[in-house]
């Protein structure tokens, strides 16, 4: 049995996904960042990182990083082909892809203002930090759209991790008031992944994320 921690609408989205794709056992443990609490109390003293997502193991191990859990939860159920075999080639390039939307995408997403450093609030409030997130991940999604021409998912025509990491990367596109309908590859992604049982299932149990724009509300 694990245990996911997590926040609505955060990274911790993509292990939600993918937990329920792999049909394994698990619990989950919501946060909230901007006090960094859980029912457990200080969320830092669990997770010294203070943020999400974090994966507690059957044994008590916790692990950190989205990539990472990712990995480790594909790999519990390889029968799922949710990643590649090891020492394949589709299997590095599956990781080039975690790599990829971890470091250009998650982190470009992420506002150089913190909001007083709040790990709530890793999207822009303001007008000028928006634009600023849209001209850093504007040039990184046309290489995802590229891909995804003609391929029904990054590895191909099988949903897989790094799927899951993209689709919850592209609702913060979204927030941030991007249209996904100028990259028509990752616009019929986003509404096909978007169909998947394990998608809606998570959308519905996490509910919204915080507000985040003036209008976004919810």
């Amino acid at each position: 049995m694990f245990t996911l921690y997590y926040a609505a609408g955060a990274s911790s989205q993509a292990p939600h996904i993918l937990l329920r794709e792999a049909e394994l056992s698990f619990t989950l443990e919501k946060v909230d960042l901007s006090t960094r609490s859980w029912s457990g109390g200080d969320y830092r003293a669990f997770n010294p990182k203070a943020y999400v997502p974090a994966l507690k193991l059957g044994d008590g191990d916790v692990l950190t990083e989205c990539a990472v859990i990712l990995q480790f939860i594909a790999d519990q159920v390889p029968a799922k082909q949710l990643l590649p075999p090891t020492n394949t080639r589709e299997r590095y390039h599956a990781l080039e892809w975690l790599n990829f939307i971890a470091t250009e995408l998650h982190k470009n997403f992420i506002t150089p203002e913190r909001h007083g450093g709040v790990a709530a609030n890793f999207l822009s409030k303001t007008l000028q930090g928006q634009a600023q997130t849209r001209l850093h991940v504007s040039p990184r999604l046309d290489n995802v759209n590229r891909r995804l021409t003609g391929a029904s998912y990054l590895g191909g025509e099988h949903f897989s991790a790094p799927d899951a990491y993209l689709f919850t990367m592209l609702t913060w596109a979204r927030r941030l008031a991007m249209d996904l309908s100028q990259w028509p590859a990752l616009q019929k992604f986003y509404e096909r992944v978007g169909q998947r049982p394990s998608v809606q299932d998570t959308l519905r149990v996490e509910g919204p994320p915080h507000a985040l724009l003036e209008q976004d509300q919810g």
